[in-house]
């Protein structure tokens, strides 16, 4: 039966995109609850395998259906320096459900499961009522006195003056192109085929085929079997337990310490630990199959490390995925995106328990869990190679890496961070700090922004220069702007190193007193606006 719940959650996935987008996120999730409490009462009253199977079907659809609205709700009404941990929530709230099912199940007859279970999307449905939709959303729906009001309840009941820089900035991103050639369904389209989506679709992938694969999905599914062939030296069942435990522990450390280390850090970290602590059971395997070992004296050892491999892959790459998905993809194709990655990992996540048994057979247990850790220790290495780092980083940010603005293999600075305002949603081309609120005219120190200081050899030094002039010039929103840029990079051409693309070219000093007037009068005049 399980079979059909599994296979109707990648379906829900994929029409949880277009249905948020056209309902939007908070009406989507409330909705969504409807049928859970419909599939609940089916289960209580269920008196033949049909009803059972009614009600399997429900929660699948409606499943993969919260998938998108809730991945990108998160990314969406969040700063950036909360995004990660608020979005790891979502996970450790699956994994505290499976503990709490296991836990009821083991203490009361099913049909009470599934009535208490009743209260559950009751309460998401009234807790739903007090939260505001998405701001984004609604600014992209034209709705733009609600899409502020929203912002302001979002940052703390504040008044519209204190989010009126990153209002203008959320207008600014979602306003529509004055390129009017060719049908929206063609730019649809264009946005599928551009790097900025199939990168980041290759990233989430990746992640979710090692999370799967990974052996911590199999484990999860059939850790009775498991325990029972490795020997346990406690109960098989209270084994379970001791695992849903771990896989608790695992995630509440993923929440409280991926905005201190970064996401690059605490998943290497995780892949690596849950590679090792496989490894090390396969070992086992193989020396107790060969009668090296004492299997009775030593069978604490692979108990130990299997559930060791739940806790460390739960304190990143079982939740890393989900996180990506609702950062990584751009404005266009964010809902859409989101569910079928959703959908991929279901898809995946159901391949790797269906070839479990096969692998079982074919490779002796040991042989099954030393694949699961080559895959661990393999996918080490690609994410070393294609995982940026996001945590800190607005979302504007991060599609500029896709795009090859810059790079965000590294966490942003301290003085970076204390001077940006921590924005969740899409910021316009230059990013908006303390720094932009200084005048240009004035003496040479006054004239300049903080960031470009006198460093005693008659040079200033200025915070990813490069990286701020390609902004300017991709991300101006007219063409007298560009035009500017265009002329004006030309003229400074043949001081110091050229820049790959041939449009900046000085040293520091010159690039950075050229090119803050631009910067100066291109962006603040959005911020600045009154609304």
């Amino acid at each position: 039966m399980d079979h059909l719940n599994l296979f109707l959650v990648p379906i829900g996935c994929l029409a949880s995109g277009p249905v948020s987008q056209y309902l939007g996120r908070k009406r989507t999730m409330m909705l969504a609850n409807i049928p859970f409490v419909v599939a609940w009462l089916i289960y209580y009253y269920s008196n033949n395998p049909g009803m059972l199977l009614a009600a399997l079907a429900i929660t699948g659809l409606t499943g993969g259906l919260l998938e998108g609205p809730v991945i990108t709700y998160v990314a969406e009404v969040t700063q950036p320096y909360l995004r990660g941990m608020l979005s790891a929530t979502s996970s450790m709230a699956v994994i505290l459900g499976i503990f709490t099912q296991m836990l009821s199940g083991s203490l009361v007859h099913w049909r009470t499961v599934a009535l208490i279970n009743l209260i559950y999307p009751i309460l998401c449905f009234l807790a739903l009522c007090l939260v505001p939709e998405s701001p984004h959303w609604l600014a992209v729906k034209g709705r733009l006195k609600e899409s502020e009001h929203a912002l302001c309840w979002l940052r703390g009941w504040v008044n519209p003056s204190y989010v009126h820089n990153e209002f203008g900035a959320l207008c600014e991103a979602i306003q529509k192109p004055t390129d009017n050639t060719g049908s929206e369904k063609e730019k649809i389209w264009q946005a599928y085929t551009d790097r900025t989506f199939y990168q980041p679709f290759f990233l989430v992938s990746a992640a979710f085929f090692i999370s799967n694969f990974g052996g911590c999905t199999t484990l999860q599914t059939f850790a009775v079997i498991i325990f029972a062939k490795l020997n346990a030296p406690i109960d098989k069942y209270t084994a379970t337990v001791f695992l849903g435990i771990a896989q608790l522990i695992g995630i509440t450390i993923c929440v409280l310490t991926i905005h201190l280390m970064g996401k690059r850090k605490l998943s290497f970290l995780s892949v690596g630990g849950t590679g090792l602590c496989f490894l090390t059971t396969a070992i086992y395997g193989y020396l107790n199959n060969a009668d090296y070992l004492d299997g009775i004296k030593y069978s604490w050892i692979p108990t130990t490390f299997m559930i060791g491999g739940a806790f460390t892959a739960n304190i990143c790459i079982r939740t890393l995925p989900w996180i990506l998905a609702g950062e990584v993809f751009p404005v266009k194709v964010r809902s859409s995106a989101t569910g079928a990655a959703g959908m991929i990992a279901y898809i995946m996540a159901s391949i790797a328990n269906k070839t479990f048994l096969y692998m079982e057979n074919s490779m002796s247990l040991p042989g099954a869990i030393f694949f699961y850790s080559m895959i661990n220790l393999v996918g080490l290495c690609l994410l070393y190679v294609i995982l940026p780092e996001t945590e800190g980083r607005t979302l504007q940010e991060i599609e500029e890496h896709y795009a090859g603005i810059q790079n965000l293999k590294d966490r942003p600075r301290k003085e970076q961070k204390t001077t940006k305002e921590k924005w969740a949603v899409e910021n316009p081309a230059i990013v908006h700090d303390e720094s932009t609120e200084i005048g240009v005219a004035g003496s040479a120190g006054a004239d300049l922004p903080p960031d470009l200081v006198d460093d005693g050899r008659g040079s200033y030094e200025m915070v990813d220069i490069l990286a701020i002039a390609k902004r300017v010039v991709y991300g101006a929103r007219d063409a007298s702007t560009r035009s500017n840029l265009s002329q004006a990079w030309p003229n400074i051409h043949g001081d110091d190193k050229a820049s790959s693309l041939g449009l900046f070219s000085a040293s520091r000093k010159t690039a950075g007193m050229i090119a803050w007037p631009f910067i100066h009068s291109s962006s603040l005049s959005a911020f600045h606006a009154t609304p």
